[in-house]
This record gives structure tokens, C-alpha cells and sequence, in this order.
């Protein structure tokens, strides 16, 4: 893909104990050693160790809210309100939902591979703003604490929509808290999408054209737009419930003279771009992960390229599908509608174009790629049951059921956690130099996958047959169905604390893993495992296209 020109004078010298190179040295350390000490970590502008900064901070609240999420699950194993009370059910979910959303799903991919991945793979030495994006992950730490601490010991009842009249007339003070703290997370965010905006634009090697960018970029570069430009919409929106709460302004107070329905356009103006803030990243990381399985280049690389930033403009455009059954205008909803059918189209593109890549293949069944089959199949099912959703004669029956709980959960969990696994288990030799069983990550992937559609598939059927979703107490018909959902939970759960056990015996006895494990193509890879601590001895320059594997020759029939 590359050949390596030096483009500055940084001094590659071959003695390193030489007691007179010190400096170059330290330069050279992987970014693992150069420092042990907390204070090394917690003040470092290394891109790659604010990366694992974010990792272990988004594991801690993944943990909360799989918690969280045990206790609903628990809960619903009977017909009855065995476990908790109404109020503490709700605050359940809610807690479930913040976590999730806020501070696993969004920053999950962006925040952590992002982060470490995009000056490797451009050919840069770490991120336009290096102190910024330390300060993106205080920011973080700082709302998810705070959030925590109000969730837990006061809780709130709202759901992680905030949906008003209950939020700004009827919840408790605690609303205005946790809006606070999402407040708060949202500066994180769209410092995060300026540095890589700024990164991508200005810091790409020389070479690196915008048509020889790995997709894996395309994909953060439009999560990035969606992050600068959605973000503020929730942050104002938010600060409106607080307004409201506090002053007694009239803004969505319908006794006040507000309008709640306001609160819901607002909302879902950024909430719904956001859903492609957790899926874009994950796309990008599947086109990674097939070219590398099928030791192709991606077919129409154009075209996948082009529809990371077509889901992101049209993303903007389908918010009112939330809102068919809300008192929104028929006209506005059936625009809404069409637009909503419009968006799946890239999505399409992206599904055929990796199909058409594995096409005659010579195809790798090693962990990363499994968890690729695995959030294909899971995204389409979620993208089929969306448009089934979108359309408003089906969503008026559909609305608010547990089909739509099965729905998004298909997209944002099921499909952005196995993007996120595959990830991890595709540059874990290049983060810390170690391989790992290949054997448990393919049982790994196939648990997550088997337990995910034990999971929710039957929250499809429930939501057919009625069942609403935030209800615990429910009629006995609907039993069955809830405690399959409720053991695939568990087997989900174990499937989710499987690779911390192995990738942790890798960490420590793990053989070392070399350059290029995988045998792919990409700065990234060109590069000791793990990195040095200032990425490239000498600035690479790019010479050719993205995915440059050979062409095999076609076995000739008689």
C-alpha cells in the first residue's frame, strides 16, 4: 500500500542503548512502556493511551448497565412484580438506557479505536489536538460519575428519553441532574468529532488522498460531521429541561403554555443521527474486517465511501418516524415515512458490496471475521424490522411494543457490540502486541450470537402480540416468551465476559504477535506491535489504493 519516505529529520539510529541517544530512545518505546506511573496515564496526549483511557472507562459502564439491564431482565421472569416495585423497575431501565446510550453505545468505537486507529492509519504521529482530546475524556469521566451518582442514589424514572410532560412536570428533581450530566458528556463528544475532522482534513500522509483512505476513516468522518453538527441540539434541549424545571419558563409545560411535542422534534433531531453515531463506526470497522477475510479489495470502494456520508446527510432528515402516533401531522408523517425507506438504501449498498467482496474469496474463519457474519446478520435483520416500523400503518400497531425494543436493540446493541468485539479481537495484537486464542474467540462469537437472538427474536413476537415495552407486570400469555428472552440474557452475558478472561491470559502469556499477524494491508500494520510511542520513525508515503492485496489468478476449467 505504502512505500516509507522521510519527510523530517528524526533520527533512526540502530544502537538504541547507546547512552548518547536517550532521546530517540524514549521516542521509540512502545507507548505501553514509555511511563508506568498513574500520573503518566492520567496526563498523557498520546492518542493511543487516551484510546485505552476511554476502553476501560466505556468496560466499567458497560458492566453498570449490563447490570442494570439483569435486574429488568429478572424481573420479567414472572408475570408479577416479584423483584421491584413500579417505580424501581422504571428507574431500572432508565439507568439501563442512560448507560448504554450515552456513555457505551456513542462513544464505544469512536472514542476508543477511533482514537487510536486514525493518525495510524493516515500516516500521522497522534491527533490535530493531542491536549483536546485528553480533555474529551475528563469531560467524559466527569458527566458519568455524576450521572452515575444521581442514577444510583437518587434515581430517575423518565426513561433515557426524558420524554416531556413527565420529565418537566411530574418526575423528580432528579431530571434536572442527570440532564446536567448529559449536558456535560455532550462537550466530550463534539470535541471528539473536531479532532477528527481537523485530523482527517489536515494530518493525512503524503499520498493519502481522499480516494485511498480506508473506509474505516470514511465512516468516522461522517460520524464525525453527525457529532459536531446533532450534538448541540440535545445539549440546548437538555438545558431547556433544566430552564423549565428551575424558572418556570413555558417551554414544553403545556400548563405553562409550552408544547411537549417541541421537546420531541428537538430530541429526536439529534437522537436519531445518533443512532448512525453508533452504527457508522461499526460499518466502517466490518469493511476492515471482510477485506481482510476475503484478502480482497473492497468491491465499489466508492461506493461504500459515499454511503457513510449518504447515511449521515439523510440521517438528518428521518426524525419524525419516532413521532407517527404523537399528534404530528399526517402530511409531515408520511414525508417522514418516505425519507425513512430512502435512508436504508446506503445501508443496502454497503450489505451487497461486502456480499459481492467475499464473492470467490480465499476466506479466513479466524475471530474477527465471525464477529463481522455475526453483526451482518443481526444489522439486517434490525434494518428489515426498521423499515417495518417505518411505515405508518404498521408502526400505529407496533408503536411503543416490545418489537421496537427488539428493533433498535438489533441495531445499536447487537450490532455496534459485535462491530465493537470484532474490532477488538482484529488490532488486539497490534494494541499490545499479543495473540490470543483463536479457538475461544470463535466460541466468543458464536455465544454473543446465539445468545443475542435468544434474546430479543422473541421481543419481536411479544411486541406483535401487544405486549407495551416499560411494563413489568404483564398477562401470564406472554410469560414463555419473556423467560426465553430472559435465559438468552444470560447466555449473553456469559458470552460477554468470555473475551475479558482470555484477552486478560493474553495480556500476560499471550505469544508476542509481530507487525502484521493477519498478514493485511494498511499503515496500521506496517508498524512494531504494539506502536512505538510517536507512531512512525519516518512519515510513510502512500503510493496506492486501499486494500492493495494481489490479484488471484482464476483456476482454469477444462
Amino acid at each position: 500500500m505504502s512505500s516509507v519516505t522521510n519527510h523530517d529529520e528524526r533520527p533512526n539510529p540502530d544502537n538504541l542503548d547507546d547512552p548518547g541517544l536517550s532521546e530517540t530512545k524514549t521516542e521509540r518505546v512502545s507507548y505501553l512502556r514509555a511511563g508506568h506511573t498513574l500520573r503518566s496515564w492520567l496526563f498523557t496526549t498520546d492518542h493511543k493511551r487516551v484510546a485505552l483511557l476511554y476502553m476501560m472507562s466505556i468496560t466499567f459502564f458497560f458492566f453498570i448497565g449490563g447490570i442494570a439491564a439483569a435486574f429488568v431482565r429478572a424481573d420479567l421472569l414472572t408475570p408479577s412484580a416479584d423483584l421491584m416495585t413500579n417505580e424501581g423497575y422504571n428507574r431500572a431501565f432508565t439507568l439501563h438506557g442512560v448507560i448504554m446510550v450515552w456513555f457505551f453505545l456513542i462513544p464505544s468505537i469512536p472514542n476508543t479505536f477511533g482514537n487510536f486507529l486514525i493518525p495510524l492509519m493516515i500516516g500521522a504521529r497522534d491527533l490535530a489536538f493531542p491536549r483536546l482530546n485528553l480533555l474529551s475524556w475528563y469531560i467524559f469521566i466527569l458527566g458519568g460519575i455524576f450521572t452515575l451518582f444521581v442514577l444510583i442514589l437518587g434515581g430517575v424514572d423518565t426513561g433515557w428519553t426524558f420524554y416531556t410532560p413527565l420529565s418537566s412536570m411530574y418526575a423528580n428533581g432528579n431530571v434536572v441532574l442527570v440532564a446536567t450530566a448529559v449536558f456535560i458528556v455532550g462537550f466530550s463528544s463534539i470535541l471528539t468529532g473536531l479532532n477528527f475532522i481537523v485530523t482527517i482534513h489536515k494530518l493525512r500522509a503524503p499520498g493519502m488522498t481522499w480516494g485511498r483512505l480506508p473506509l474505516f476513516i470514511w465512516s468516522h468522518y461522517a460520524t464525525s460531521v453527525i457529532l459536531v453538527l446533532a450534538t448541540p441540539v440535545l445539549s440546548v434541549t437538555l438545558a431547556l429541561i433544566a430552564a423549565e424545571r428551575l424558572f418556570g419558563l413555558g417551554i414544553f409545560n403545556p400548563e405553562l403554555g409550552g408544547d411537549p411535542l417541541l421537546f420531541q422534534h428537538l430530541f429526536w433531531f439529534y437522537s436519531h443521527p445518533a443512532v448512525y453515531i453508533m452504527v457508522l463506526p461499526a460499518l466502517g470497522v466490518v469493511s476492515e474486517l471482510v477485506a481482510a477475510a476475503a484478502r480482497k479489495p473492497v468491491f465499489g470502494y466508492k461506493f461504500v465511501a459515499g454511503s457513510s456520508i449518504a447515511i449521515a446527510v439523510i440521517g438528518f432528515l428521518v426524525w419524525g418516524h419516532h413521532m407517527f402516533v404523537s399528534g404530528q401531522s399526517i402530511y409531515a408523517s408520511a414525508v417522514f415515512s418516505f425519507l425513512s425507506l430512502v435512508v436504508a438504501v446506503p445501508s443496502g449498498i454497503k450489505i451487497y458490496n461486502w456480499t459481492a467482496t467475499l464473492y470467490k474469496g480465499d476466506i479466513s474463519l479466524d475471530p474477527p471475521f465471525l464477529f463481522a457474519m455475526g453483526f451482518i446478520g443481526l444489522f439486517v435483520v434490525g434494518g428489515l424490522t426498521g423499515l417495518a416500523v417505518a411505515m405508518l400503518a404498521i408502526d400505529v400497531h407496533l408503536h411503543d411494543t416490545y418489537f421496537v425494543v427488539a428493533h433498535f436493540h438489533y441495531i445499536m446493541v447487537g450490532g455496534t457490540v459485535s462491530a465493537y468485539f470484532g474490532a477488538l479481537h482484529f488490532w488486539w495484537p497490534k494494541i499490545v502486541g499479543r495473540l490470543y486464542s483463536v479457538v475461544w474467540g470463535r466460541l466468543s462469537a458464536m455465544f454473543i450470537f446465539i445468545g443475542f437472538n435468544f434474546t430479543f427474536f422473541p421481543q419481536f413476537i411479544l411486541g406483535y402480540e401487544g405486549m407495551p415495552r416499560r411494563y413489568h407486570v404483564y398477562p401470564e400469555q406472554f410469560q414463555v416468551l419473556h423467560d426465553m428472552s430472559s435465559i438468552g440474557a444470560s447466555i449473553l452475558g456469559i458470552a460477554y465476559l468470555m473475551p475479558a478472561v482470555y484477552l486478560y491470559y493474553s495480556l500476560r502469556y499471550g505469544q508476542p504477535a509481530g507487525n502484521n499477524p493477519w498478514n493485511v494491508t494498511g499503515l496500521e500494520w506496517t508498524i512494531p506491535s504494539p506502536p512505538p510511542k510517536h507512531n512512525f520513525d519516518e512519515i510513510p508515503t502512500v503510493d496506492g489504493p486501499p486494500y492493495n492485496y494481489p490479484v488471484r489468478k482464476e483456476a482454469k476449467h477444462a
